[in-house]
């Protein structure tokens, strides 16, 4: 039970690593925060359908925070959970949907979507121009449709067979 634990501790600092690697290889940067990379979530959402939604959390949230402290743009401390180590955490709901890959990166994809549009509509509502709301999910849609595409091309492409589970 510790070997496995310890195997779970290192994978999921690995995933980190490997996410944050990634997230430095971006597409297209949105004026105010948020990107297209190459599929940096991919780690993490991988991680969740290996072990689960709660591990799949935890790690997102480790990512979220390290995100912070590499790149902080503070306005409340409710906009630097709501943007950071909640909408990443949010990616391991995909966890819960071990036997569907595809269903699962867009939960997972769409929790950090929500967690961002909340943030939108209460932090970043003086950049509206209009529906304050409408605005959110636009400007949030903007990067993390392309990213949940490009996430799902690398799950069915190149990273097929290291999972563990029926794709």
């Amino acid at each position: 039970m510790r070997d496995r634990n310890v195997k779970i501790l290192v994978e999921g600092a690995m995933m980190v690593a490997i996410t944050f690697v990634l997230h430095l290889f971006k597409i297209y940067q949105a004026p105010y925060g948020g990107s297209v990379t190459l599929g940096s979530m991919v780690p993490i959402l991988l991680f969740a359908f290996r072990y689960g939604a709660g591990p799949g959390i935890l790690v997102g949230s480790a990512y979220g925070i390290l995100d912070y402290i590499v790149n902080p743009y503070f306005v409340h401390p409710a906009q630097v959970i709501l943007d950071y180590p909640l909408a990443y955490g949010l990616l391991g709901l995909a966890g819960f949907f071990r036997r569907n890959i595809y269903l699962g990166s867009a939960v997972g994809i769409l929790g950090r979507l929500v967690s961002h549009f909340i943030s939108g509509v209460i932090f970043f509502a003086q950049y509206a121009e209009g529906n304050v709301y409408l605005y959110s999910l636009v400007y949030n849609a903007q990067y993390l449709v392309p990213e949940l595409i490009i996430s799902l091309i690398v799950l069915r492409f190149a990273l097929r067979r290291l999972l563990e589970v029926k794709v």
